[in-house]
């Protein structure tokens, strides 16, 4: 079972409210001046950014005809939702929009995931995630530095323990050249890599896409995930990433879209065994 996270709480009650007053054939405008709320306060509850008191969360269950038992449960995922991630505490350094990612990440099954330049955030050492964050241009403090490091650490922790993140990673082969932190940094993250196949074999998928794969329509995209989680009522959600921008998506046809690119390109990537042997061959030029 994934681990608990409050902000997975939160998006799972949004969906469940949001589905029970369609199903009542209600609009959000509806159900707002029904128990005196804003149209603002639906949307933000039914997506996950709020938590709705329990005294409005008993009135939209009257109001949506709720059994009592159902009640319960969205009672309880409130509840949930009062806690604190560890990803909480670095909300001075990370806006609201990518705090909610790590919550969802954490609590995720799976992960697949689409990187053509730098190594995924998820297998990066200390050394290459700080160098990262010292040339990304924002002049940051060390103690900021240090701090966006401890998050990329934690992140990390979902690979391993007795119930950890399924992740299918696509790389492109730059990720595997391209000087970040200068040569001693690269040759000990492609070390990292090669040690965290061998210490995941059951739910860590690396693939390579080399420099002689043919075009795919994921060439030229930012990079992007794929989240999937344990609950079958909780549809995928995407994330992406590029240089200015940062983008949380759930609208299910978007999101199908990514997963789609993402399968082609997992076509053009290499195997998991070639993966390694190309990474062992980098290594050693």
């Amino acid at each position: 079972m994934s681990p608990a996270s409050p902000t997975l709480a939160a998006w799972e009650l949004g969906q469940r409210l949001k589905e029970a007053r369609e199903d009542h054939g209600l609009t959000g405008s509806d159900a707002a001046k029904v128990v005196g709320i804003t149209q603002n306060y639906i949307s933000n509850v039914e997506h996950g950014r709020r938590t709705i008191a329990e005294e409005k969360l008993r009135q939209l269950a009257s109001v949506y005809e709720l059994p009592p038992e159902e009640l319960d449960e969205l009672v309880a995922l409130r509840k949930a939702c009062e806690g604190r991630g560890w990803w909480a505490r670095y909300s001075g350094i990370y806006s609201a929009e990518l705090l909610r990612f790590f919550g969802y990440e954490h609590a995720a099954e799976e992960v697949r995931t689409y990187e053509t330049i730098l190594v995924s955030g998820l297998l990066q050492t200390e050394s290459y995630a700080r160098a990262i964050h010292r040339g990304d241009g924002a002049n940051l403090r060390m103690s900021e530095v240090e701090r966006r490091v401890a998050v990329r650490m934690q992140r990390k922790q979902r690979l391993l323990g007795t119930d950890p993140l399924r992740a299918t990673i696509l790389m492109g082969e730059t990720s595997l050249r391209q000087q970040v932190g200068g040569t001693a940094v690269l040759l000990e993250q492609l070390r990292h890599l090669l040690d965290l196949i061998d210490e995941c074999p059951d739910n860590l998928d690396l693939r390579i896409i080399p420099f002689t794969a043919g075009s795919h329509g994921a060439m030229g995209s930012s990079t992007f995930h794929v989240l999937t989680f344990p609950s079958s009522r909780l549809s995928r959600l995407a994330w992406q990433e590029t240089a200015v921008a940062m983008d949380l998506v759930d609208d299910q046809a978007r999101v199908a879209q990514y997963s789609a690119s993402f399968e082609e390109a997992m076509t053009f990537a290499l195997d998991r065994q070639d993966t390694a042997d190309l990474i062992r061959e980098t290594l050693k030029s």
